[in-house]
């Protein structure tokens, strides 16, 4: 995904940015210090590190001092096979000051921009049947018409087996959060600005919702879940929790006892999640389930949903997010000061959700 990104992963869970030329270099700077500025005590600009990248600053090599990047959290971090999105974002993609050979190059390059108010810049899509990736690139984005864009970005969310409804659902929250800032701030306009969308391809860790017990119902327990026996054991990447004669349900989270521990302590301070789910995670390497949805019924007893609630009730907060789904705001080199709504932002916003509960509805 560097490349996908133009950016450079660093070992230590960061990602390396270079800096454009000025001007546009040095305002995209300006902006991550404005709104991270340990000074600021505008709520709105501290609402908005909610929806960006974590920002620690610029850094040069040390060969290279002229050479600025800055350095910003990588998102795609913490998934396993991360499927990911890059979404251009607004009606106009040249700002003010643009001269008229650049907006005619904007333009030119996808007429639509105006009409549909976003484009797919380029996604990598983890396909579970053939263990690889399908990526896009910028191309794809502007062969979409308004007749095909539905479709073009419902791809984004293709497993090869199934759609993953979970986090079109997700996402769309997501997105009406970052709706609700635009709607609330008139400080801020954003031009060739994107939105990333990253989550988690691999069914080695398929998120299980219970707040829709129906669901669960419905779609029943995957047999990898369930085996004879009634130790309670801890390995490296198994916790089993006891449960009645039926056996034990084996949940994995995260890679191992010490980070599930670390998780706990952080999730301590930040217990106002409401919804719960858990990342089950299959212990065996022949991939019991094949995809998030399509689970038998007949592996369903009476104890599992109990028991399950159980294990969902004690996990750390940041494993109950509804689906492992992260929607950033990035690409920040023409934003401008503004006295007014970022009306353009904000169409390309609700166009977009209306494309995604159209690809859910259906």
């Amino acid at each position: 995904n560097a490349s996908l990104a133009g950016i450079l992963q660093h070992p230590d869970g960061t990602v390396l940015k270079q800096l454009q030329p000025p001007p546009r270099g040095p305002r995209e700077q300006e902006f991550y210090n404005k709104v991270y500025d340990s000074d600021c005590c505008d709520s709105i600009l501290l609402e908005l590190r909610e929806y960006l990248p974590k920002y620690f600053g610029v850094w040069s090599p040390p060969t290279a001092p002229n050479d600025t990047y800055l350095k910003l959290e990588d998102v795609t971090r913490k998934f396993n096979k991360p499927c990911i999105m890059d979404v251009k974002i607004g009606q106009k993609s040249y700002d003010p000051y643009a001269s008229a050979e650049k907006i005619q190059q904007q333009v030119s390059k996808y007429p639509l921009m105006e009409e549909i108010g976003f484009l797919v810049l380029g996604m990598r899509v983890y396909h579970v049947s053939s263990d690889s990736y399908e990526t896009q690139n910028q191309h794809y984005g502007r062969s979409l018409t308004k007749e095909t864009v539905k479709d073009g970005i419902s791809k984004f969310f293709h497993s090869g087996y199934c759609l993953r409804k979970d986090v079109i659902a997700a996402s769309i929250q997501k997105v009406e959060k970052i709706l609700e800032w635009f709607e609330g701030q008139t400080q801020l306009n954003f031009y060739a600005s994107s939105l990333l969308f990253v989550y988690e391809g691999s069914c080695q860790a398929t998120t299980m919702r219970l707040s829709d017990v129906t669901l669960a119902e419905k779609r029943g327990v995957p047999k990898g879940l369930l085996s004879g026996g009634d130790v309670l054991e801890y390995n490296n990447n198994i916790h089993v929790i006891n449960s009645t004669e039926n056996g034990k349900i084996e949940a994995s989270v995260g890679k191992g006892l010490s980070k599930f521990y670390a998780l706990h302590k952080k999730a301590c301070s930040k217990r106002h999640h409401s919804q719960l789910s858990l990342k089950v995670e299959n212990s065996e390497q022949d991939n019991v389930w094949k995809t998030s949805t399509c689970i038998t019924q007949e592996h369903l007893n009476g104890n599992v949903l109990p028991q399950l609630e159980k294990v969902f009730y004690h996990m750390p907060a940041e494993t109950k997010e509804s689906a492992n789904v992260e929607v950033r705001m990035i690409d920040f080199a023409h934003v401008f000061p503004s006295n007014t709504k970022d009306e353009g932002y904000i169409y390309g916003l609700k166009n977009l959700i209306t494309v995604l509960q159209n690809i859910l509805d259906n």
